[in-house]
């Protein structure tokens, strides 16, 4: 099977290339992430990946889209759906059409590692994202081996990022001690 995996970071691949390599599939990295922001952390994030895939010896792609203006013109107005309307479908989209047109039989995410994230919205998205291009949309359950992958990338020296990637999500991070600044003063 000719995998492409989209990657959103090199901390939620580990995981995904070393389970699928021992079911015996090499997937080739995917990177196409216009949601992160602000760019300094976009490209510690791609740098991170390029080092990491070199290292273990896997093809990557990185396309290259930072999106900071379409990114804002297509969440501005619905902030709290911003991942299943916009994050995941233009992320999913954008594989699956490389897919197709480089010869890929399938597609799958790094997204699905993250316990964070809205499993079940990434499904949906990737199952209708392969109806519009042909392709198989491969399914795993990456999240029982996060910790695992989160643990290798800190002994492995990896950047670690602190938030899933939005400036949005930036500010879900910090929601709590904003809250609690607001009402001390």
């Amino acid at each position: 099977m000719k995998l492409l995996m989209h990657t959103c970071c090199a901390p939620c691949s580990i995981y995904c290339i070393d389970s699928l390599r021992k079911e015996e599939i090499e997937p080739t990295v995917y990177w196409y992430n216009p949601n992160i922001h602000p760019y300094i952390e976009y490209k510690t994030r791609r740098d991170t990946l390029k080092e990491y895939t070199k290292s273990i010896n896997v093809n990557a792609i990185f396309e290259e889209d930072y999106g900071l203006d379409d990114f804002c013109k297509n969440v501005i107005g619905d902030l709290s759906n911003r991942c299943m309307n916009y994050c995941y479908p233009i992320r999913l989209d954008q594989t699956a059409k490389y897919a197709k047109e480089n010869g890929y039989d399938a597609f799958t995410t790094t997204l699905l590692v993250s316990p964070y994230q809205n499993h079940e919205g990434i499904c949906e998205v990737a199952e209708r994202v392969s109806k519009i291009y042909g392709l198989k949309f491969l399914y795993r359950d990456f999240r029982v081996g996060f910790r695992e992958g989160q643990a290798k990338a800190r002994s492995l020296g990896l950047y670690m990022q602190k938030y899933c990637g939005c400036i949005f999500s930036e500010e879900d991070r910090y929601q709590k001690k904003i809250k609690k600044n607001q009402k001390t003063t």
